[in-house]
């Protein structure tokens, strides 16, 4: 399937003399702009190719078929600036002019637009009173300048998610998704989501992000997240109720350094019948050096970073995990530091960590089969999700050094292809070879720290033609182990194999409205289950991540 997936669209163009793509980026004040993103795209606008502009704000392309293009620009603290239709024959030339927000609202050209002129073939347009293109949307992706002049304040995009999840700790059933993205002025972002189940008293979700941009100096961030689970009890207590506020701030100094820095607080409670809390501060911070391609960072982090599939940005992400340890509530956190080196070009990457993590109170997850009464072992020692018969508890503290590598490339027709290695502790479920029942606490005992190692294999891309974005991965890891290998991996790839997938359904290019059809498979082969009885009869199948499965659609607006 992946080799079907990879070679689609793949084969060469034998017979046609390779042209050239060059040109030079520029700001309103024809100001050139150094080290600014040039990508030169499809028509689809996938993206085939991109490169920094020189000290001189010049940039090339050079073994370019004939064809027709789009190449797009981005500069810090500037709008994206896209040109269409691009008709790339020999030594093309094509200049880009980037602009701020302010100056796009004021410099809207004042001629009206023809009745009879071309419709636009995006999704999201943004018109002025004169009726002319203001900013667009990509499909997925960021504002994009059209015209330069006066104009309203940009309203963006909303969004509709109605999605099922099986599998997943506090996340059971039906789930309907509401989002919303808008940028007033001056370069600030707000992004709002609020996540429900209709039709019952379980399950919502909701986030308020705020981010403004300032200039080349850098920005800031504040986020907020809170969910009620009243289908999770633990300790005697029912309902968890969890919220974070994050802030950080990003600091660039000249164009070779770069510093961001910020603290998340978190807070977990009983909702009813406790007055168990727990509260936490964690910080974070990074500072990386970039010499042409390559860049030199150093990363201090306490809060482990949730794995969720790429573009879905869901409010559990800002969350912490919460677990029950001796009938106290209990969050994983840890002090991770690590020094990576990156190297990164037009077609491939790769990058090497070296890191060192003190871990406490990490996640251990288990699908429970209660025999009658077998809440009572569970009270005291892990939460329990009854909607999915999931249960958390508090592993044992450990301490582990490794490393981690990574390569990736850019295939043809839009695919791309990722490889990693990781090594170092992980925790174990203990076994011997005459097994025997025994409660819960002895259980959560046989959990112990092993060196171990894990490799991953991760493909994505768009299919020409039916615009499916897919991706697959699989990562392989020893089974008895029940925690992740290098658990602050910004973007590790989830355990064993896992598939999404995204497919437009209609109104992608006409009208203001689509629909998406999406699927996300978990762990497929539904490996690395440890199971385990307890005195009481009851069954436990300890695993780091379990098959879980989430189907719907987005019908944005």
């Amino acid at each position: 399937m992946f080799a079907v997936l990879i070679t689609l669209g793949t084969a060469p163009l034998h017979g046609a003399t390779a042209a050239s793509v060059s040109g030079l980026v520029r700001d309103s004040a024809g100001v050139p702009q150094i080290g600014t993103v040039v990508q030169l795209l499809r028509p689809d606008l996938t993206v085939i190719a991109s490169v920094y502009t020189n000290s001189k704000g010049s940039f090339a392309f050079s073994a370019v078929m004939p064809g027709h293009y789009a190449v797009k620009a981005m500069g810090t603290s500037f709008l994206p600036s896209l040109r269409e239709n691009v008709r790339v024959r020999a030594a093309t030339v094509v200049n880009l002019t980037l602009n701020t927000l302010y100056e796009v609202m004021q410099w809207l050209p004042a001629e009206p637009r023809a009745g009879n002129a071309q419709k636009d073939d995006w999704a999201w347009t943004l018109r002025s009173a004169a009726n002319r293109p203001l900013l667009r949307w990509l499909e997925d992706g960021p504002l994009v300048v059209v015209s330069e002049g006066k104009g309203s304040t940009p309203r963006l995009k909303a969004r509709l998610i109605a999605t099922g999840h099986d599998g997943t700790f506090g996340e059971y059933g039906e789930r309907i998704s509401a989002v919303v993205e808008e940028t007033p002025s001056d370069s600030r972002e707000l992004l709002a989501r609020v996540e429900f189940e209709p039709g019952t008293d379980a399950g919502m979700e909701s986030m308020l992000g705020f981010r403004q941009e300032l200039g080349f100096a850098g920005s800031v961030q504040s986020v907020a997240a809170v969910a009620v689970h009243p289908e999770i009890e633990g300790a005697g207590s029912l309902g968890l109720d969890e919220a974070s506020m994050s802030s950080s701030e990003t600091m660039n100094f000249g164009d070779e350094f770069q510093a961001e820095a910020g603290a998340e607080q978190v807070i977990a409670r009983f909702a009813q019948g406790s007055s168990n809390t727990v509260a936490a501060a964690l910080p974070f911070v990074t500072v990386g050096w970039r010499k042409g391609d390559s860049t030199l960072s150093y990363r201090m982090a306490t809060s482990v970073p949730d794995i969720r599939p790429e573009g879905e940005s869901q409010a559990a992400a800002w969350l912490p995990a919460v677990s029950l340890r001796d009938g106290k509530l209990a969050v994983e956190h840890g002090l991770h530091q690590e020094i990576g080196w990156q190297h990164k070009t037009d077609a491939s990457g790769m990058a090497v960590l070296l890191y060192a993590d003190s871990l406490s109170n990490p996640v251990l997850e288990a699908m429970s089969h209660l025999a009658a009464g077998g809440n009572a072992q569970l009270s005291g020692n892990a939460l329990f999700d009854r909607a999915s018969g999931l249960m958390r508890a508090a592993g044992p503290r450990f301490s582990t050094a490794g490393m981690v590598a990574t390569v990736d490339h850019s295939l043809p027709a839009g695919n791309d292809i990722r490889i990693s290695y990781a090594n170092g502790d992980a925790l174990v479920m203990q076994r011997t070879t005459q097994m025997r029942a025994m409660p819960l606490s002895q259980v959560l005992a046989l959990a112990r720290p092993r060196r171990t190692q894990t490799y991953s294999l991760s493909l994505s891309g768009t299919l020409d033609g039916t615009g499916t974005r897919w991706r697959a991965s699989y990562r392989w890891q020893p089974e008895e182990t029940v925690t992740r290998v290098a658990p602050f991996a910004m973007d590790a790839a989830e355990p064993f194999f896992n598939v999404h997938l995204r497919q437009p359904v209609c109104g992608h290019r006409e009208g203001a409205k689509h629909v998406d059809a999406m699927v996300d498979v978990r762990n497929l082969l539904a490996e690395g289950y440890r199971p385990f009885v307890l005195s009481d009869g009851s069954i436990l199948m300890f695993a780091q991540d379990r098959r879980s499965v989430s189907a719907g659609v987005a019908f944005s607006f």
